[in-house]
């Protein structure tokens, strides 16, 4: 366990490294073809600009999209004593406790840091789960602040966000721009850097997005782990996805870009939506749940 922990902040400087690697190379690339310098250096500052941005703002983001209230123990007693008792249990600073109503049953954390992290609950999970349940689902969530997940979801999307956008612009002044260049200013006197440029912009926020949710997945498995030996009862998280599984429907608020926060797919099922789910299938995770739960 503490193996994969330590792997995973390794991977959180690769993963950025990567999409700083990636962010340069399409400001490079078009720095070439239109023979300015200014570009790569435009392009360096906002997407370091915006990923602090990203860094300081973007749970409070989440948080708003998705329309939870926050609340105090005399709100809900129930979900506020798990959260603090889970929070107790590990050591974890007592994060934020959100309410969100909605009748589907999700869950989601957020924040940059366990010093400045929300946990948020909708109204249709507190119905259906279980006392025993709902501290799995909890415990679940606590594990992605644990493990830093909040942190490195925050980041990458952010700069998928960025990678998106900048490649949005690029291919705006390739389309729109073309008109205006000549030989000796800009990529219309080699059409091939300019098609290379083209692909480039096109495949690079796919790239992003496809590495976004392969991290997304492995730390799910991860965050179920970790909740399992927080509370010592992996059946109950288990039995917290099935039900999640069984009475699971889309929120009323849908975003793609935060889908990967919540503990359960919150999106309209489709073909898309299951090709580029963010996470990964529950009956595997159940699998996953029960094969640990034979080892205590």
């Amino acid at each position: 366990m503490y193996r994969a922990i330590a792997r995973n902040k390794r991977n959180t400087v690769f993963i950025i490294l990567l999409f700083l690697i990636l962010i340069g190379a399409l400001g490079w690339l078009f720095s070439v073809i239109y023979h300015s310098w200014a570009i790569l250096a435009w392009v360096g500052i906002g997407a370091i600009v915006y990923a602090v941005f990203q860094y300081f703002m973007a749970s409070s983001q989440a948080l708003s999209m998705s329309g939870a209230v926050p609340i105090t123990k005399a709100d809900n007693p129930r979900l506020w004593n798990v959260v603090e008792n889970l929070s107790i249990t590990t050591g974890t600073p007592m994060p934020a406790v959100y309410i969100i109503d909605d009748p589907a049953p999700n869950a989601f954390a957020t924040g940059r840091d366990p010093q400045h992290a929300s946990v948020a609950a909708t109204t249709g999970l507190l119905d259906i789960m279980t006392d025993a349940e709902l501290e799995g689902v909890m415990a679940h969530e606590l594990g992605h602040v644990r493990n830093y997940d909040i942190r490195l979801s925050m980041i990458v999307f952010g700069l998928t966000v960025a990678i998106g956008l900048i490649a949005d612009i690029f291919l705006r002044m390739a389309f729109f721009g073309g008109n205006n260049r000549n030989n000796n200013n800009g990529g219309g006197g080699n059409p091939i850097v300019l098609v290379f440029g083209l692909v480039a912009a096109i495949i690079a926020p796919l790239v992003a997005t496809l590495v976004q949710l392969a991290v997304s997945r492995q730390r799910e498995y991860l965050a179920d782990a970790t909740g399992a030996m927080t509370t010592r009862h992996p059946d109950a998280l288990a039995s917290a996805l099935l039900k999640l599984q069984d009475y699971g429907r889309p929120m009323r608020r849908q975003n793609s870009s935060m889908a990967h926060l919540w503990i359960a797919e919150p999106l309209k099922p489709s073909l898309m939506s299951r090709l580029f789910s963010t996470h990964p299938p529950i009956p595997e995770r159940v699998d996953r749940l029960e094969k640990m739960g034979s080892t205590f």
